[in-house]
């Protein structure tokens, strides 16, 4: 009795397993694909273009910057210094190219009418082009020393948050040594991966549904956020460790880059995402 029971309950069991299968396979929504990735992380290293001492550090981890912002400071007395030197030299040869040509334009004048000899006429000619090639050079001359005058001043090449401050006030660096790693924060992008099968049915510009782990406390939902497929790579690569898919896992796969439109704070570099894609959408050419 026991065994025809058991043999009973068996059968009942794969047939209700059959009916979850066939239902649940019947709930599937065949218009999204969902796939999973990471915010990608942008860094950048800052550095001066000169060396020197460092006077100032303007920012702190995890401070905002916005692009064109001074955010470290070198001391400028010397490259001052060479600038103010440049700066007269200028003066200098404009004063002396105009003495020589002067006296170039009257010598031409009494060679034309043989008043004075081709070694004289010669002699002025030369010194008139010695003159402006020297008032040439000291004008480069200034130009460079502004230039490095211009970089004792390091500043933020876009919008970012500090992640790294690697010197202090004091601390003498060499030319393009790092001081700062700033983070990017503008565009905000994510990197995922699609197998081969589903390659065909994305394309570029198609919207997104971008669901991060944490959850709104005013909602108690996840945190949810729009976006497209701005890249789709031609060519295929192993999956990365780091994709957690079951079908996935041993297969070639194509990269993808989905940018997300309606950015905010609590979107972080590194953070692992949700993407729902709508495979209804008709998407256009994006770059």
């Amino acid at each position: 009795m026991n065994k025809k029971f058991l043999a009973i309950g068996a059968a009942i069991c794969v047939v209700l397993a059959g009916c979850y299968y066939f239902l649940t396979q019947g709930k599937v929504d065949k218009t999204k694909l969902t796939l999973y990735g990471n915010i990608e992380i942008r860094q950048v290293n800052l550095s001066f273009q000169v060396p020197g001492k460092i006077d100032k550090m303007l920012k702190e981890e995890g401070d905002k910057v916005k692009a064109g912002e001074t955010i470290a400071v070198l001391d400028a007395k010397d490259y001052q210094a060479n600038y103010n030197k440049a700066v007269a030299a200028v003066a200098q040869t404009r004063a002396l190219q105009a003495d020589a040509k002067l006296k170039f334009e009257r010598n031409e004048a009494l060679f034309e009418k043989k008043a004075v000899s081709q070694q004289t006429y010669d002699s002025a000619k030369y010194a008139y082009d010695q003159a402006v090639a020297n008032h040439q050079s000291a004008l480069a001359q200034e130009v460079y020393t502004k230039n490095q005058l211009v970089y004792t001043e390091l500043v933020a090449p876009e919008e970012g948050i500090v992640t790294v401050r690697v010197a202090e006030p004091g601390a003498t660096v060499a030319a393009t040594q790092t001081v700062y790693t700033l983070s990017k924060t503008k565009p905000v992008w994510i990197r995922a991966f699609v197998n081969e099968t589903e390659l065909g049915n994305i394309k570029h510009g198609m919207q997104t549904t971008i669901l991060t782990d944490t959850k709104d406390p005013n909602t108690g939902k996840k945190r949810s956020y729009t976006g497209r497929i701005g890249y789709i790579s031609p060519t295929a690569e192993f999956t990365p460790k780091a994709v957690q898919s079951t079908d996935l896992r041993t297969s070639l796969v194509y990269r993808i880059r989905v940018y997300v439109d309606d950015i905010d704070d609590f979107l972080r570099q590194g953070m692992p995402t949700t993407i729902v894609i709508d495979l209804t959408s008709n998407g256009k050419n994006s770059n």
